[in-house]
């Protein structure tokens, strides 16, 4: 018998670790406990890397949302995530806590960090888009309802 760590779906796609000790990320999402998170091996790496390199500037942990439902099912609201290589994120929030925050909430949102953080991602290779409504922020592109959350998209 073989033990399981991380659950796995009929795509060979694992779900993100949920609750990992010192990381730099927390996850956030529908449905609850990851069944929204298996991610496509590219978007993994991707995420590990970024995370990474975000702990290593900032102690205050960024919010991954939904990736992929298990199989590549339709996503309720989310018509792209189906191949595992998108995500939605967090902006980063001044008081460090692990609740949405819309840009233009100015004694919330911590512009800067987002800034840094999205860059991050940018110069990760093979990210193809990030849509986010904060288009003082280099490298985004605004899109409907992406007031709380930025939604970055890797080259399959």
């Amino acid at each position: 018998m073989v033990l399981e760590v991380q659950k796995k779906d009929s795509r060979g796609y694992f779900v993100l670790p949920q609750a990992p000790e010192e990381a730099g990320y927390y996850v956030y999402g529908t449905p609850p406990d990851g069944e929204g998170q298996y991610a496509h091996h590219a978007m993994m790496s991707m995420l590990l890397f970024v995370e990474r390199e975000w702990a290593a500037t900032d102690r205050r942990k960024f919010g991954v949302g939904n990736i992929s439902l298990a199989g590549g099912e339709p996503y309720e609201k989310h018509e792209t995530h189906k191949s595992g290589l998108e995500v939605d994120v967090r902006p980063i929030r001044k008081d460090g806590r692990h609740d949405q925050v819309f840009w233009y909430q100015r004694d919330l949102y911590d512009h800067d960090a987002t800034a840094k953080l999205i860059g991050i991602f940018h110069a990760y290779a093979g990210v193809r888009t990030i849509l986010f409504n904060d288009t003082s922020i280099p490298f985004v592109k605004p899109f409907k309802d992406h007031d709380h959350h930025f939604h970055v998209q890797l080259r399959p």
